[in-house]
């Protein structure tokens, strides 16, 4: 059984994966301090909930883009799971795809996993909107091709920084505002409407004008936590995939195997 790791900037998703089906997910904040030691005491009790063990786990893959937390989690696959790790972007596992930027190193193992996810799946030109630590927009075109993006900051982020940056301002959750009001009668009411209305027109605008660059369909494919909150609002998303990188490296893993890289 393989495990997929993804480890981003505020949390790590671990999956399990048996024959190209997810069994289980789970997520844990992101600390590159964490040790190997660490990961495995959680993870052998969230294994035991699953009436599994250590020994059912036989390949990790791991893809990440805080580089200090990947040393610990070679020290998990390597000690308690007794294999050595794959790590997306790196020998063996080449993406194999064209990253067609001018600098093609700067980009994230994660955007480059969406995007081989999403084309595995869907045909034609894509748009990946991620929801993260960072919200990141990505073109893939109709060959399979990185051809760039967008990074704008999370909604979260925005909304810390609105706080930090104002004295007087309560912190609020996100959440989708109750009416239809884009006026708010309370402070809480106008931050929410605020941040929630302000990133939906932000996503819906750089749609719109990433679709006009690209002068061919292309369908929106999301993922992250939040996508299906601002699914609620907008009819923006074609497709809503929230396991799209843990999908991505189980592709990747699979892909290795076929060129004998590596061995089940």
């Amino acid at each position: 059984m393989l495990l997929a790791i993804d480890a981003g900037n505020t949390n790590v998703v671990f999956a399990l994966v048996d024959r190209g089906e997810i069994r289980a997910r789970w997520r844990i904040a992101t600390d590159p301090r964490r040790t190997g030691d660490e990961y495995a005491v959680w993870i052998n009790q969230l294994l035991g909930l699953e009436g599994l063990a250590m020994a059912d786990v036989t390949a990790v893959i791991i893809s990440t883009v805080v580089p200090r937390a990947l040393h610990n989690l070679e020290v998990l696959a390597g000690k308690y799971f007794g294999v050595t790790p794959l790590i997306a972007g790196q020998p063996p596992v080449e993406w194999h795809i064209n990253v067609d930027v001018p600098t093609p190193q700067q980009l994230g193992a994660d955007r480059a996993v969406n995007a081989i996810a999403a084309h595995a799946a869907y045909e034609g030109d894509l748009i990946i909107i991620d929801f993260g630590t960072a919200t990141t927009f990505d073109h893939i075109d109709y060959s399979g091709a990185y051809k760039g993006g967008i990074i704008a900051p999370g909604i979260n982020l925005s909304l810390d920084a609105l706080v930090s940056a104002a004295a007087k301002l309560p912190r609020i959750a996100i959440a989708a505002p109750a009416g239809k009001s884009v006026i708010g009668r309370t402070t809480e009411d106008q931050m929410l409407i605020g941040v929630f209305w302000g990133y939906v027109a932000m996503i819906e605008g750089l749609v719109e004008r990433m679709r006009k660059e690209i002068g061919r369909p292309a369908r929106v494919v999301s993922t992250g936590g939040l996508a299906a909150l601002f699914d609620e609002k907008t009819d923006l998303f074609d497709i809503i995939v929230p396991d799209l990188t843990i999908n991505g490296l189980a592709i990747l893993y699979e892909r290795s195997l076929k060129t004998g890289m590596t061995k089940p």
